[in-house]
């Protein structure tokens, strides 16, 4: 999938959900969150992150978890009783890819394949704005959170992540 459809299907699933929104242009060398943060002034607790995970056992299930850029991901325990799956790993980057069409450093809850749930970190609902990929390394997605509700495939998860000690 070309960085152009994938552009066209995040605005596409972005516009379905009827909340206002802006999208960020961002230079793809500084698309990784510290970096992207770092350069544009945004805070980490405003920033998301859509971070993909897989069981290790075939057939292979994957989520998409969305987290603040503050927090890490409890994999092992809140991500796997959510899933119902013992073990699991992050997705590498190629699996991500491949799964999603979508680079790391852009990618996105937005325009996923359907048989993927999205797990989101109840943190990212107390924000006012976050920022999420936008499905390319070029660009993000400024939004309300409470939009991220009307998407079909969307759980919120109390205590999916835990904020990072300074």
């Amino acid at each position: 999938m070309n960085e152009d459809s994938i552009e066209s299907r995040v605005r596409a699933v972005v516009d379905f959900l009827g909340v206002p929104y802006e999208i960020m242009p961002c230079d793809p060398d500084f698309a990784d969150t510290a970096q992207f943060c770092e350069r544009y002034g945004i805070p980490l607790d405003h920033s998301a992150n859509t971070i993909v995970v897989a069981s290790k056992k075939e057939p292979k299930q994957y989520a998409a978890c969305l987290v603040l850029a503050d927090s890490r991901l409890d994999v092992n325990h809140a991500v796997s009783e959510a899933m119902g799956i013992r073990r699991l790993s992050f997705a590498s980057a190629e699996e991500t890819t491949a799964l999603t069409g979508m680079l790391v450093g852009g990618v996105t809850v937005f325009g996923l394949p359907p048989q993927i749930p999205i797990l989101i970190d109840s943190r990212v609902m107390d924000q006012d704005y976050v920022i999420l990929g936008g499905g390319n390394r070029s660009t993000k997605v400024k939004m309300p959170p409470q939009g991220l509700l009307d998407m079909a495939e969307a759980r919120v998860i109390e205590g999916l992540a835990a904020r990072r000690e300074s």
